[in-house]
């Protein structure tokens, strides 16, 4: 089931020869993935930065986040033929140290799902069995580093979109302090929630790309960074039984054991009441949907996005090119939030659910005062299959509840490998307070004592939907 990791990037570089070698090796196995809607490693660049623990590293970039000569599709028809005219900073400052950007990757259509199967380009599918999801938004980034495809990639996370696909493929993946990592170059979604990250096979690789991503950007005019006092992590808050009820048994079981684990380790483990959780989703789905009927309004077929030709008027271009350019669930939300915004229901639904959002961020102030981090699920099932009963839209919306917390209140969360379970990767998350992201590193590298991850042997099965990229 398993192989062994590869140190094979750093040889990429060496030559042409290498990089060519690479790309038919990426390309082979991708037909069976379908993580790439793009893939061109003669980005790679042959002498590349020196001092830098990133030099000459390959990376893939989620196709929402703009990167110069690349698409910018957004996984949707709207925006299937957009090229991108700039880069955006986090993709920059990593090129700056010698990165090379190799790909862009496929996703949810504008983020918004929990599988990659709301993708209108192709459909990704979980290294780890290739009947079941990636998971979302960022499924393809994901599914490319579990892999082997490339050791890092980018992604966004707007309600647990790094998190949750890097706990379904057996990676880590994290969730900055909102600010800490430039925002401009990401196609909005809900701007007040989501935010630039990373999926990696290694904590020092996140680390490395985190530490290098993040700055204030004139560009960005909500980026800030702060400086915390370093401590070291002595406890850790744990869910109260209450608040987990619903795991599936295996994620039961992964979460009981990374609890003991720590434990073992010396940490000292603490129940925690989180009184607001039962109100995430509501919350987050109001704010997220009212955001993204503001900021997908711009995609009428006049200035930018997927046009109709045979139109005959503008009333008629704008609304058949939407209904042709979006797929199902963009529409389900824009129409959500374009209701939740009417006057007359704002104070009903948007002003109350921006309440709840300040009460748990002061939920989480409590909780940091009694303990250093907090422990908890990403995703209450491990990667479900495609087309299957197991969750359906709302029931995947639903599960976001634990990641969700973490967008509302701005502060940082690690998803980590903890167990194998029933054959599929189990992963728990770590959140800490704003800024403290050293803090997830040190605890998680510790947690690596207890379990070391692995990737898997890529299955074999193949596929009736076409998958991976030939192009370059």
């Amino acid at each position: 089931m398993f192989r062994e990791r590869k140190s094979y990037w750093k040889s990429v570089l060496k030559s042409q020869e290498k990089i060519e070698e690479y790309a038919v090796e990426v390309r082979h196995t991708d037909r069976r993935i379908g993580a790439f809607l793009e893939f061109d490693p003669q980005h790679i660049p042959l002498k590349a930065a020196e001092g830098s623990p990133l030099a000459g590293l390959p990376i893939a970039v989620k196709d929402n986040i703009a990167v110069e000569g690349f698409g910018l599709s957004c996984g949707s028809k709207m925006l299937s033929n957009v090229r991108s005219p700039y880069t955006a900073t986090a993709v920059y400052k990593l090129q700056e140290a010698g990165m090379g950007i190799v790909g862009k990757t496929n996703l949810d259509e504008f983020g918004m799902g929990s599988s990659t199967d709301n993708s209108a380009l192709q459909r990704t599918h979980n290294p780890w069995d290739t009947s079941r999801v990636a998971g979302g938004s960022s499924g393809g980034s994901a599914a490319a580093v579990a892999a082997g495809l490339v050791p890092a990639a980018l992604g966004s996370d707007t309600g647990g979109s790094i998190r949750q696909p890097a706990s379904f493929c057996g990676i880590y993946g994290l969730k900055p302090t909102y600010g800490s990592v430039s925002r401009f170059g990401l196609v909005a979604y809900a701007s007040s929630l989501e935010g630039i990250g990373v999926v990696s096979d290694s904590l020092s690789l996140t680390r490395s790309i985190f530490n290098t991503m993040r700055a204030e950007d004139q560009h960005d005019q909500t980026t800030g960074l702060a400086q915390v006092p370093e401590k070291p992590v002595k406890s850790i808050g744990v869910l109260v039984k209450t608040h987990i009820e619903g795991l599936s048994p295996a994620l039961q079981r992964a979460y009981f054991t990374s609890i003991d684990e720590f434990k073992r380790l010396g940490y000292s483990i603490q129940e925690v009441q989180l009184p607001t959780l039962d109100y995430v989703i509501p919350a987050y789905y109001t704010i997220a949907s009212a955001e993204a009927s503001a900021n997908l309004a711009r995609y009428a077929g006049i200035r930018y996005g997927h046009q109709n030709s045979l139109a005959e008027d503008p009333q008629e271009l704008m609304e058949s090119s939407r209904d042709e350019g979006f797929g199902p669930e963009v529409k389900l939300r824009i129409l959500l939030g374009t209701y939740v915004l009417r006057s007359g229901f704002q104070e009903q639904y948007y002003i109350r659910a921006q309440k709840i959002r300040t009460a748990l961020r002061r939920d989480f102030d409590a909780i940091f005062r009694s303990v250093d981090l907090l422990l908890s699920p990403t995703f209450p099932v491990q990667a479900f299959s495609h087309d299957s009963n197991e969750l359906d839209q709302f029931q995947q919306k639903l599960a976001d509840r634990f990641t969700a917390t973490a967008n509302l209140a701005g502060i940082p969360a690690l998803a980590f490998p903890v167990a194998i379970e029933d054959g599929l990767p189990a992963g728990m998350q770590l959140m800490a307070p704003m800024h403290a992201e050293e803090m997830l590193f040190t605890t998680a590298e510790t947690y690596q004592q207890a379990f070391q991850p692995v990737l898997p042997e890529i299955a074999q099965q193949t596929t009736s939907t076409q998958q991976g990229v030939d192009h370059e």
